[in-house]
């Protein structure tokens, strides 16, 4: 493929939203998940970006601080359309996850806890559990190819689950090895090609394949980023003083501004790095909420599409609903606007990393001195997502901890999830949907038996 073939851009800009709003409404299983959904899309069926060039942008999107899924869609967008290809399909991304948790957030405290919808979660729980190792699963294929690689998914997963080590450490480890190994042994920190694609997609050509030129606009130019620059720091400022002089500097909407904004540059590792943050601010320091409307919250995250970040939006409604609802009518707009701010101000980062780095990340392109940390990190992170699939599987099986009863309903359906996708490779909805049916199901039963 030749960089005239880039420039006309088989793929429309419109056929590229459509499918981008579609995986905005099907991205669950938190970033492993949707990172196996956006590789088995993009790389294996519709071939618009080569497995090499895939890895090469998740690489930079998990060394970067917030949610690596989102900043791989902003990634590949832009490289097919230019930055408003990027900007419009980061923020599909999220938009519906947003639109969701505003809805859900506003039943929640409406209503509280509606049985029906609790035994929805109940089934969704275990379904998730089962996402998340599946995931570890392909991409540990994809990215593990060699002895090498093996000894440091297992060391970082022994580190993060026996010493409990931050993720940042792990990175930091991670790197140095391949800066390292990329020097004495290259052989083991070759970026693999072929590994996790489908026999038939490994020999077709895609849109962005691996000798396909860097497109024009996603060249290093210091003018250009200079300008990204500044358009993102305009972004960050005119939101800011507009809460500030709406609703004062020290009120609720500039406080959520700034402190989003500091746990979008922590979120290193994906949500769960940032959370104890997000916990101990929202709670503790600013007490916009209570701890179980924290629990709460991230429930609702974690069986949501979208980024598990975005349980922002719910802290950010919650404080917003709560604070107005003594002397307002209908608080809704305050709470709405609370997650608007923090969604706002927690992803706006994200698209300045990618539009700002990304033409620097083009430039390293297939260089080993750049890609051999970063296919060390790679692996290093499917021990991270294995031990994730471990933590959701403790809380599931065991929601009492290891003194109280084991969930032996949570454990069939999380088994039943496991052989959908792993045996007969059925989607992530499909498997949601049935684990959900699943959870009432046992929920009516109960009723039925209790009568």
């Amino acid at each position: 493929m030749n960089q005239g073939q880039v420039k006309q851009n088989p793929i429309p800009l419109t056929e590229a939203l459509k499918f981008w709003a579609k995986l905005g409404f099907i991205s669950f299983g938190g970033p492993a998940g949707q990172i196996s959904v956006l590789h088995q899309e993009l790389v294996e069926k519709r071939r618009w970006i080569s497995e090499r060039r895939f890895l090469h942008a998740l690489n930079y999107c998990m060394l970067l601080p917030g949610p690596e899924a989102q900043q791989l869609v902003t990634y590949i967008g832009w490289l097919m359309h230019r930055s408003w290809g990027g900007i419009l399909s980061g923020t599909l991304f999220v938009l519906p996850s947003l639109f969701i948790l505003i809805a859900l957030s506003w039943v929640y405290l409406t209503f509280g806890q509606v049985p029906w919808i609790a035994a929805i979660f109940f089934g969704i729980k275990p379904a998730v559990t089962a996402i998340v190792i599946h995931a570890a699963v392909r991409i540990g294929r994809r990215t593990i190819h060699n002895q090498a690689l093996r000894w440091i998914a297992l060391g970082s997963f022994l580190a993060i689950f026996i010493l409990n080590v931050a993720f940042p450490i792990i990175v930091a480890i991670a790197a140095c090895i391949g800066i390292w190994g990329g020097k004495k042994y290259p052989q083991y920190f070759q970026q693999n090609s072929s590994h996790g694609s489908s026999e038939a997609a490994q020999h077709l050509p895609a849109l962005i394949d691996d000798n396909t030129p860097t497109p024009e606009h996603a060249q290093f130019q210091i003018q250009k980023t200079i300008k990204h620059s500044v358009i993102a720091a305009l972004f960050w400022i005119i939101p800011m003083a507009s809460l500030a002089a709406l609703f004062g500097s020290k009120t609720l909407y500039p406080q959520m501004a700034w402190f989003f904004t500091k746990a979008a540059f922590l979120t290193f590792g994906g949500a769960y790095a940032v959370l104890p943050y997000v916990y101990q601010g929202a709670v503790d320091q600013f007490q916009w909420l209570s701890a179980g409307q924290m629990i709460d919250g991230l429930a609702l995250g974690e069986t949501t599409p979208g980024p598990l970040i975005m349980v922002v939006a719910f802290v950010g409604y919650l404080a917003g609903h709560i604070q107005h609802l003594i002397g307002n009518s209908n608080p809704f707009w305050f709470g709405a606007l609370g997650a608007c701010v923090a969604t706002w101000f927690t992803f706006l980062p994200s698209f300045f990393f990618i539009l700002v780095g990304g033409p620097l990340i083009e430039s390293t392109h297939g260089k080993l001195s750049f890609t051999a940390p970063l296919t060390a990190i790679a692996a290093a992170v499917v021990g991270v997502i294995a031990n994730l699939g471990l933590f959701f599987a403790y809380h599931v099986f065991l929601p009492h901890g290891l003194g109280g009863s084991i969930s032996w309903i949570s454990m069939v359906i999380c088994l039943l999830a496991a052989l959908a996708l792993f045996r007969y490779e059925k989607g992530v909805i499909t498997v949601l949907a049935g684990s959900a049916f699943a959870g009432l199901l046992a929920y009516l039963s109960s009723i039925l038996l209790g009568a």
